[in-house]
């Protein structure tokens, strides 16, 4: 048989990851009627997302939140996994070292990273 796919199963961490990773955004529209006339309407908007993943697509902190603590820092910077072994990394010191895991070794390690055009995951 030709063209066979084949699935990963993913248990409860995997989506959990997932949604941290890319965000979820939950929108509902609530109304009550009686004969036609609205008598309460509620709108809810919740978004589930990492800190890093709020960061990226500059979505509102709760008040009180420190954004000028040295965590913050981390938040702005890039990940990429290793296409050898999958070892999540800082995309820079990928790019420019290589995988310390499986010893991969980028094709531009010998360029600055000013040279690179680094396109984002789809």
């Amino acid at each position: 048989m030709s063209g066979s796919v084949v699935k990963e199963s993913g248990g409860l961490v995997d989506v959990i990851d997932r949604i941290l990773d890319k965000g979820l955004v939950l929108n509902a529209d609530i109304s009550v009627s009686v004969g036609g006339t609205e008598l309460l309407g509620v709108k809810i908007t919740a978004t589930i997302a990492s800190f890093e993943t709020a960061a990226k697509y500059g979505l509102e902190f709760p008040s009180g939140t420190n954004l000028n603590a040295p965590v913050w820092e981390k938040s702005f910077e890039t990940y990429a996994n290793c296409p050898e072994c999958g070892n999540r990394r800082e995309e820079k010191l990928l790019i420019e070292e290589g995988c310390p895991i499986c010893g991969w070794e980028s094709p531009f390690k010998n360029k600055r990273l000013s040279e690179v055009e680094i396109k984002p995951p789809r």
